[in-house]
């Protein structure tokens, strides 16, 4: 007993030292290089950067406040309503996961460009082209698309909060006289706060730093492009790292007043579901209407995904309504192209080793928090949570920031091959997944099993090997999915830290294809076109094996 004791606190005090080494570190290299107040007052009065913070968070506040009309109203309707295809709306609802906004942008420009698909109909209509890219134009389309590529983490959590509350406190209400209208912001909405919270939480922070989508639209002026732009001056100039700082600070100051906005007079406790689903079912054409409310969104957030596959096949698709002159040459060329293959590989070998290191961090954590209940496991698991709030930006500069000690050049550094580099970068942004999938399984897994074992004189390593872990093995299977599935489509880590050709991954390959005239947009399309059918194979086996509780993978 006491042996056993040890190494799980041996285990817990190797997972504690990984995330300091790979996450708290390079956070306060980066806050120890960037807390410059010189270059805090410089920044401050920089109309330039003045304008790029504010236009982040103006960013985050607007697209947060889009996600919450789409998904409230689609989980509200989910929740009240029984219609048919009800079965199909949380994988539907995973459609827009299944490609980076920053590639989706490629088949965004292609709908509102100046020569784009709305332009061409406007045209056609008598009217004057309006400029959806340019000046205002341009934050109204990054927030829209970034809108309709998080909406999903949010609809997640709150379809999972409402799905949780018992039917009876709803009937009760209606019993006594009250409006549909009252009932759901009197009764519903406080008890699911925490599903606001864990949904909104994670949008505001995502959409403040999201640097892809704002890069390919050519929209400057933001805090994470601007930070970006200053790669190449670090060794002369380390404002960036004040930007990083002031990033990270925002993105927090954005987390805490979200929980205080949401939570501040939230009920202690959710009661869970005590009666069978209280949802209603429309007779005749009303019946249809949820269900073409849930495609209608999964369309518009399909659009820059259709878009991207009709560039991809047709060679000429500018001031139509519909392409023109179908081709396999950007397939051809693609498949030619010297980025595009050595790309796929170095994404393959970077998503395994970190799907290999998230899973095996996932699996203690989770055990050391939900099964072992080690003293500390709390602090450990919230550890583990926190590069869901940490900008992915901060976590690469960081790792830049390490590379200038001689003690650990050697690894941070990313001239050099970095194998090791991104796929642990890719790994402690991915281990949230991973423990929130495997503590859900642990969770519904009954601990006499285990405990029957031991009676009979298993040892531990055998109770784990045959008893806990097969049990939740379609877990493991789910976070080790989406580790690997958003690892091969990361944004942040690749393009900082892919700093050689010969080391691009896909996403750094599909920016510098974007950027070459001529062929390259359509080779980027073709490229992101096969990413897209990879990830959409990945989140339909997750739904498949986790159903309903795919949002449990989301919360935090």
């Amino acid at each position: 007993m006491l042996i056993r004791r040890l190494m799980q606190y041996l285990l817990l005090v190797l997972l504690v030292a990984f995330i300091t080494v790979f996450l708290l570190l390079p956070i306060g290299n980066v806050v120890e290089t960037g807390c410059d107040r010189a270059l805090f007052v410089e920044v401050f009065r920089n109309a330039v950067y003045r304008q790029g913070l504010l236009n982040s968070l103006g960013i985050a506040v607007v697209t947060t406040s889009m996600v919450f009309v789409i998904s409230v109203g689609l989980a509200v309707i989910y929740d009240r309503y029984d219609f048919p295809g009800k079965s199909w709306c949380n994988l539907l609802m995973m459609l827009p996961m299944i490609l980076p906004p920053f590639v989706g942008a490629l088949g965004f420009r292609k709908i509102l460009g100046h020569y784009g698909v709305i332009n061409a109909l406007l045209v056609r209509c008598g009217l004057e082209r309006v400029d959806f890219l340019g000046g205002s134009g341009c934050f109204w389309s990054v927030c829209l698309i970034e809108a309709l590529h998080l909406y999903p983490i949010f609809y997640l959590n709150v379809v999972t909060a409402l799905g949780n509350l018992d039917p009876s406190l709803d009937e009760a209400a209606a019993n006594l006289g009250s409006s549909k209208f009252t009932r759901f912001f009197r009764i519903k909405l406080p008890l699911i706060r925490p599903g606001i919270l864990a949904g909104a939480s994670l949008v505001l922070v995502w959409s403040f730093t999201e640097l892809g989508t704002p890069l390919m639209f050519g929209y400057t002026r933001t805090t994470a492009v601007q930070i970006f732009n200053g790669l190449n001056e670090l060794e002369t100039n380390p404002l960036p790292y004040t930007l990083v700082v002031i990033m990270l600070v925002f993105s927090a100051l954005l987390y805490i007043g979200a929980k205080l906005a949401l939570g501040r007079h939230a009920v202690a406790t959710m009661p869970k579901a005590g009666m069978g689903s209280s949802a209603r079912k429309l007779k005749s054409w009303r019946k249809f209407l949820p269900g073409a409310a849930f495609v209608g969104v999964s369309l518009a957030a399909a659009s820059p995904h259709i878009a991207l596959v009709l560039c991809a096949f047709f060679r000429r698709y500018n001031d139509t309504l519909l392409p023109e002159e179908f081709t396999w040459d950007n397939f051809s060329n693609a498949l030619s192209n010297p980025l595009v293959l050595p790309s796929i590989n170095n994404s393959l070998r970077y998503s395994l080793l970190a799907m290999a290191l998230a899973v095996v961090i996932g699996v203690v954590t989770a055990l050391a928090s939900v099964r072992w209940k080690l003293r500390f496991s709390g602090a450990a698991d919230l550890l583990t949570m926190l590069p869901l709030a940490v900008p992915g930006m901060v976590v690469a500069f960081g790792y830049l920031g390490m590379s200038r000690y001689p003690w650990a050049r050697s690894f941070f550094h990313p001239v050099e091959n970095p194998l090791w580099l991104l796929g642990v970068a890719y790994a402690v942004r991915r281990i949230p997944y991973v423990v929130r999938s495997v503590s859900a399984g642990l969770e519904q897994t009954p601990e006499e099993l285990e405990n029957a074992a031991r009676n009979f004189g298993a040892s531990p390593l055998k109770v784990l090997s045959k008893i806990t872990l097969p049990l939740i093995a379609a877990n493991m299977l789910v976070g080790g999915l989406f580790a690997f599935s958003f690892s091969m489509l990361e944004v942040s880590d690749s393009l900082i830290l892919a700093q050689k050709s010969e080391f691009y991954p896909i996403t750094k390959s599909l920016y510098e294809l974007a950027q070459i005239l001529g062929s390259g947009p359509g080779i980027a399309c073709a490229f992101g076109v096969w990413a897209m059918l990879f990830l959409a194979a990945t989140l339909a086996v997750a739904s498949a094996v986790l159903g309903k509780k795919i949002g449990a993978v989301f919360k935090f």
